[in-house]
């Protein structure tokens, strides 16, 4: 790996930081603590910051010192690039014992988000000290990742308005991949997340008189069965969906027939168009299947998060940069997609780029300090804990990306 050499001395600075985020996590918008200490680090480095956009997201504007990087009445350079972090907590309890455990009981960085964040600090240090590059450099902290939709509220808080982007970039760490590897794929890298209630309305009886009411639990469990068919015989073979049952709640007793029950779950796809689909399918049986059994059916369908899809230049370009900073061994093109789901995907809406997953090491998580969890060290998982290697890596990613791309 061809590694930064003062990024890697500045390391345990940068380690301090990740791990006092990870012991004071906090939920979607209450990131008051997280976003004080990111813009009061960038401060100290000289770094522009822009504060209070989309709650409590902020921009850090580093203007290169390389010809070309102003105009001549002082205007931001056309060239620029954007570079994203999220900064959010998981509403989980942590099971880890180590020193940095989280001190707030019920939520953690399950998910790495503190990671993140201290690799795209250690290369905004670097840059601010080192602005040899012709162009600006935009710095994406970002609120509520996790359900909140934090990218949405950034963009409709003008975001790209205020600081253009030519393209935006982002990193997940990935555990299950070798430290250092990254995973880039052209085209969907992550699913939509869309959610769905099914309420079903009969009438209720005896339960040893069930002739004289409509059974919502029979109703529901036969919408249940066809909804499945929208999966196996409606959609195209080749196009991926999900469609999860999560919850059937009816009845209070065992020896009544309710008078309602509720369906609940997800639906996770590639495609705007299967979603839609989907959608229009679920309307339909459920509300033909609970007629044909003299019941009635109202279908709630909330779309969250469109599918993350990388632009296939912007991701081919990462990819050879990180071949060039890891090795070309350490780079997986056109890397599995995921059904997990991102809101960096209303970014690449807006701009062209690319979402990359970079290796956090085996699920065993060898890497993690004395006293964690039992369990395997997996993204939402009380015994996960982010690899502090990867901080020295993604930063120095992070660098020759910026400098490459304002150099083309």
């Amino acid at each position: 790996m061809r590694l930064l050499d003062d990024i890697v001395l500045a390391r345990p600075q940068i380690q301090a930081i990740r791990r006092d985020i990870h012991a004071h996590p906090e939920l979607r918008f209450a990131e008051h603590r997280t976003s004080e200490i990111v813009a009061s680090t960038l401060k100290a480095w000289g770094v522009e910051v822009h504060r209070g956009i989309g709650g409590t997201g902020l921009v850090g504007v580093i203007r290169g010192s390389g010809a070309g990087s102003i105009d001549a009445t002082g205007a931001i350079a056309a060239r620029s690039i954007g570079l994203r972090a999220d900064m959010d907590a998981l509403p989980i309890q942590e099971a880890n014992e180590f020193a940095h455990r989280s001190k707030h009981a019920g939520c953690m960085h399950a998910c790495g988000h503190d990671g993140h964040t201290a690799m795209l600090l250690a290369a905004a240090r670097h840059l601010a000290q080192a602005p040899n590059f012709a162009g600006t450099v935009v710095l994406i902290f970002q609120p509520a990742e996790e359900g909140g939709a934090g990218a949405q509220k950034m963009i409709d808080d003008g975001l790209f308005e205020r600081f253009p982007c030519d393209a935006v970039f982002a990193i997940h760490n990935w555990p299950g991949l070798a430290v250092g590897t990254l995973g880039v794929a052209d085209g969907p890298v992550m699913a939509s997340t869309s959610e769905f209630e099914i309420r079903v309305e009969g009438r209720g009886a005896h339960a040893a008189m069930p002739d004289l009411g409509v059974d919502p639990i029979f109703v529901a469990v036969q919408i249940a069965q066809g909804l499945q068919a929208l999966v196996t015989r409606v959609k195209r073979p080749i196009d991926s969906a999900v469609l999860s049952i999560t919850m059937i709640h009816a009845g209070e007793a065992t020896n009544v027939i309710p008078d309602t029950a509720t369906i609940g779950g997800t639906v996770r796809t590639f495609s705007d168009g299967v979603t839609a689909l989907i959608e229009e399918g679920m309307r339909r049986i459920a509300q033909a299947t609970a007629q044909a059994h003299q019941a009635s059916a109202q279908v709630r369908f909330e779309r969250n998060y469109p599918p993350t899809v990388n632009h296939p230049r912007e991701a081919q370009f990462a990819a050879t940069v990180g071949e060039e900073v890891l090795g070309p061994d350490k780079v997986l093109r056109d890397v599995d997609p995921t059904m997990g789901a991102e809101d960096f995907s209303f970014m690449l809406q807006c701009r062209p780029g690319a979402y990359l997953f970079l290796g956090n090491g085996m699920s065993g998580g060898a890497h993690r300090s004395a006293g964690h969890g039992a369990g395997p060290c997996t993204l939402h998982n009380a015994s996960y804990d982010f690899n502090d290697e990867l901080i020295s890596i993604g930063a120095s990613f992070w660098v020759r990306l910026v400098e490459r791309f304002l150099s083309e």
